[in-house]
């Protein structure tokens, strides 16, 4: 049974007493993060060297090397960042927190309406930090 619900699978993990056997027959359900490839193909996609992202992401190249090596596990704030550098869309914004594991932007939370309206609307970081200031919340870097 490949679709099975997120209800069918919590009942399974309640009702499984080994671990190990519940990873394996559910292998093929499980949601891989792959956050290091999808990084990298928005780098491809941007087309902008490393340094360029690093300085429109308002990040060290030192650091932007160190996340997409996977050495350094950014914060929620530092990937939005990233994804404002990348030019990436809401949705891929949105795609990135959720396989890093982060909440996805809310737009019922002031703060992350910002955030999100600078990213459908392609602001840079500075404007996006602007109108976090300007709204009194706390800006991305």
């Amino acid at each position: 049974m490949a679709d099975k619900t997120t209800g069918e699978l919590q009942q399974e993990l309640m009702e499984q007493p080994n671990i190990k056997a519940y990873l394996s027959d559910n292998q093929s359900i499980f949601v891989e993060p792959g956050i290091l490839d999808l990084l990298e193909a928005l780098r491809i996609r941007c087309g902008l060297s490393k340094a360029e992202i690093a300085r429109r992401s308002g990040m060290s190249e030192v650091y932007l090397h160190q996340v997409f090596s996977g050495r350094r596990n950014p914060s929620r704030d530092r990937l939005l960042s990233l994804c404002v550098g990348l030019g990436a869309s809401l949705e891929e914004a949105q795609q990135v927190l959720r396989q890093a594991g982060y909440a996805q932007l809310y737009p019922k939370l002031r703060r992350d309406a910002v955030i999100s309206h600078g990213l459908i609307h392609r602001h840079t970081l500075r404007e996006i930090n602007e109108a976090l200031f300007a709204e009194n919340e706390k800006t991305l870097s």
